[in-house]
C-alpha cells in the first residue's frame, strides 16, 4: 500500500517557524515518525514538500496510478489552492487533510479550507500527533474499503 504526503509552502521551516504555533519538531523529523509508522502498518510512503502548488499538483498526477491514499497538509493553500483543491478531486484514492494547528481557533481568514470539501477528513490541532493520526486513520479507510 503506498501513500502519499504532501506537505505545503513553508512547511519546510517547521521547527523554526512560529514555534510556539507548531512546535520544535522540524520536518525531517515529522518524516522519519511517518517512515516508522509507515513501517508498523506496512506501507510505503512517497513524501514532497514544495513551496510550489503546481509541484504538489504535478506530484500527484505522478502518483495517480500508483497509491492507495493521500495525505496533505497545504499550508497557505488551505485558503486558495483551487489547483490543489482539484488534483485532490481528480485522485481515485482517499485523501485526509492535515494541519498541526487548529486552524478554527487562529486568525478568522484561516477558517476557511478550500481543501476541505477534496478531502475524506481532516484531523488539526494535534501538533505532529495530527500526521500520525491521519496515517492510522487512512491506512484503516483504505483497508476497510478494499474488503
Amino acid at each position: 500500500m503506498k501513500i502519499l504526503v504532501l506537505h505545503g509552502p513553508n512547511l519546510n521551516l517547521f521547527g523554526r517557524r512560529e514555534p510556539h504555533i507548531y512546535g520544535t519538531t522540524t520536518l525531517d523529523q515529522i518524516n522519519q515518525q511517518l517512515e516508522s509508522l509507515a513501517k508498523e502498518l506496512g506501507c510505503e510512503l512517497a513524501i514532497t514538500q514544495s513551496n510550489h502548488e503546481g509541484d504538489l499538483v504535478d506530484f500527484m498526477h505522478a502518483h495517480i496510478d500508483s497509491a492507495q491514499g493521500g495525505l496533505v497538509n497545504p499550508a497557505g493553500l488551505t485558503q486558495h489552492g483551487v489547483p490543489l483543491h482539484d488534483a485532490i478531486k481528480a485522485m481515485p484514492f482517499p485523501t485526509l487533510e492535515v494541519h498541526m494547528s487548529n486552524i478554527a481557533a487562529r486568525e478568522s481568514w484561516r477558517a476557511h479550507s478550500i481543501i476541505s470539501p477534496a478531502v475524506k477528513g481532516t484531523i488539526q490541532g494535534l501538533g505532529v500527533q495530527s500526521y500520525l493520526c491521519a496515517l492510522r486513520g487512512l491506512v484503516e479507510i483504505i483497508k476497510s474499503s478494499t474488503k
